[in-house]
């Protein structure tokens, strides 16, 4: 039988990052969508919509959670006191706190908690790590890795740009670079940051960051993780430099721009990156850089693997575990210090 599910919201997440996995795999059966107005859901007219939380609840074994940041921990625990397992979007929550108490709540119910940090399924982060893996960048001493964007007016009715808890740039795709650095790294010693409003405008948030992840120890690294709204001309995606050469990959991974084209995810093109954007690898003893292929990203995977932990009744089954995704939470409220007091902050 499949896993019947419910979303929480209709918006961008629900319709483009959630909903057409769930309806193209064979695990799962999208039964409603709980919304705060009875009006269908573009794309997916055909899936019921309620606006009664109760009645959401009642015939679902799984809530995907895409409503605004600050109400991911109301939403989530409301769903798992239900005895429901959740799919809680990036970022987890708002505090590290929320996250902590959930992780609780989900272990003493005995229900998956799954968060959506689909970037480790983007194709230039999984080229990275399998590069990382194959030691083809040697001892690593630095990586930078940035996602900009060029938006100088304040986006209408856009709740992430408003004061609310869990908004801003950092929180959005901070959560990303953070949680993907962590993957490759693990947890850094200190961190020191700097977040800013640099755009100027209505919006009270921040737009801009610069944070230095601290590696001690016997090999020392320094990774740097940017992201502005005030990019017209981003810079690379990742640059890694090692003791064997530099990697220097440009653009970001196509799944996004493709589900927001309509393309689903069951299509044979989708994932694939254009050869004209591959990375790059120099290395001192090549006249010329190596192209590396990108590897074929796979946001897919992630639910599928939910699937798999569903039925084998664990979180533990889970390649995003929910403490991982809690320890991003709490790197970003590390920040947040570090950007205040202008200083570093021992991890």
């Amino acid at each position: 039988m499949p896993i019947t599910v419910g979303i929480i919201g209709a918006g961008l997440s629900a319709r483009t990052f959630h909903a057409p996995f769930i309806t193209t795999s064979p695990h799962f059966q999208l039964q409603s969508f709980l919304r705060t107005k009875a009006d269908p859901v573009p794309s997916f007219e055909s899936i019921p919509v309620t606006t009664d939380p109760t009645d959401f609840l009642k015939s679902v074994d799984l809530v995907i959670i895409t409503s605004p940041t600050y109400l991911h921990y109301q939403h989530a625990k409301q769903a798992l006191e239900a005895g429901k397992h959740i799919i809680v979007e990036k970022p987890f929550t708002a505090t590290y706190a929320e996250a902590q108490e959930l992780i609780s709540l989900a272990k003493e119910k005995k229900r998956v908690l799954a968060v959506y940090q689909n970037r480790r399924w983007d194709g230039d982060f999984l080229t990275v790590a399998k590069l990382l893996n194959d030691d083809a960048f040697g001892r690593v001493v630095e990586l930078e890795s940035r996602i900009e964007r060029f938006r100088n007016f304040v986006k209408p009715d856009a709740w992430r740009e408003e004061d609310y808890p869990g908004s801003g740039i950092l929180y959005d795709l901070g959560s990303h670079l953070i949680d993907q650095t962590i993957t490759l790294f693990g947890p850094p010693t200190s961190i020191t940051a700097f977040i800013r409003n640099f755009r100027q405008l209505s919006a009270p948030t921040d737009d801009a960051f610069t944070i230095n992840l601290h590696y001690t120890g016997p090999h020392p690294k320094l990774v740097t993780l940017k992201s502005t709204m005030l990019a017209a001309h981003p810079g690379p995606r990742f640059t890694v430099h090692g003791t064997k050469g530099t990697f220097i990959k440009h653009g970001l991974d196509p799944q996004e721009g493709q589900l927001r084209s309509g393309i689903l995810p069951t299509a044979p093109e989708f994932g694939a990156e254009s050869e004209s954007v591959y990375g790059e690898m120099w290395t001192p003893d090549t006249p010329a850089p190596t192209k590396i292929e990108t590897i074929k990203g796979a946001y897919a995977d992630f639910f599928e693997n939910v699937a798999e932990a569903i039925r084998a009744g664990s979180s533990e089954a889970l390649v995003v575990k929910p403490e991982q995704a809690a320890v991003v939470i709490r790197a970003i409220e590390l920040a947040q210090q570090s950007s205040a007091e202008g200083r570093t902050i021992l991890f």
